[in-house]
């Protein structure tokens, strides 16, 4: 005959190690799910509050962004300028083509490419065709400024004795090797680069005093790996349309298109199915 339990009883002790490790895993568990709400939450904000900001807000910030991003054109030649032609140069010149976006993403400056990514959260998230227009005004009005910032930064380049010979020489190879692939290669080469790009963002609330480190690192990537980016690549493209070198509708068609469609392919897939 079993004994019964009296009702008063004391509940039976548990082990101290046993009591340790089912809060351990409840901390772990939480701290986990908390961890990626958290990220995805201040990432739409983000891209909410974008969405609202005023339109010569935006403008100026996008012009900004699109002449400091020709620093990494410019950090690119110089590496590639100076140093003795090697195997590894190509690893080493990367690692200029970090400092422009070092500057426009630390600086906060309007990007066409972290637009794309984290102004779709809340469409996703909140699907209605105000907040779809919302997003298509961000794009156009960001994308254009970029592209004018591009110019100006090109201009100078093309237009004033600022950069030593050796330099415009090597910004010169570099724009034509970007803007060499066709229509198939700039696509697919621009998927990568969305992708990184969105790597960047959704690590970016978490990474603390590593920011730098982050950025410098898959930025690095992105001219290492010889992917494309359509900001950076406008100042190159409009160096050679500056100069005569490449005609304007060839350089839209064959360039400038393709390299968009991918880089919003890839920052846009990555940020749709995180949603």
């Amino acid at each position: 005959m079993s004994k019964l339990k009296h009702p008063n009883a004391p509940a039976a002790k548990t082990e101290p190690h046993e009591e340790n490790t089912v809060n351990e895993e409840d901390t772990v568990n939480k701290a986990s799910a908390l961890s990626s709400k958290l990220i995805y939450e201040v990432i739409r904000r983000d891209g909410t509050e974008e969405m609202e900001r005023p339109l010569m807000s935006l403008w100026w910030s996008g012009v900004a962004a699109g002449m400091v991003i020709s620093l990494s054109v410019i950090g690119e030649a110089i590496f590639r300028a100076y140093p003795p032609a090697t195997q590894w140069r190509h690893l080493v010149e990367s690692l200029g083509y970090t400092f422009g976006f070092l500057v426009v993403i630390n600086g906060r400056m309007q990007l066409f490419t972290e637009n794309t990514i984290t102004s779709i959260l809340p469409v996703v998230g909140q699907w209605s065709w105000r907040n779809l227009g919302r997003v298509g005004r961000l794009w156009a009005v960001v994308l254009a400024a970029n592209v004018l910032g591009a110019f100006l930064a090109a201009a100078l380049i093309a237009f004033t004795s600022a950069f030593e010979p050796s330099v415009v020489v090597a910004i010169g190879d570099l724009s034509r090797h970007a803007t060499g692939h066709g229509w198939i290669d700039g696509f697919f080469k621009a998927v990568p680069a969305g992708i990184l790009v969105a790597a960047i963002v959704w690590m970016l609330p978490t990474a603390d005093g590593g920011k730098v480190v982050l950025i410098l690192l898959f930025t690095w990537l992105i001219a290492a790996g010889d992917f494309t980016h359509v900001v950076a690549g406008s100042v190159e493209m409009a160096y050679l349309v500056l100069i005569g070198e490449l005609p304007a509708m060839q350089a839209a068609t064959t360039f400038f298109l393709p390299v968009l469609l991918g880089n919003v392919a890839g920052g846009t897939l990555v940020f749709t199915l995180t949603a």
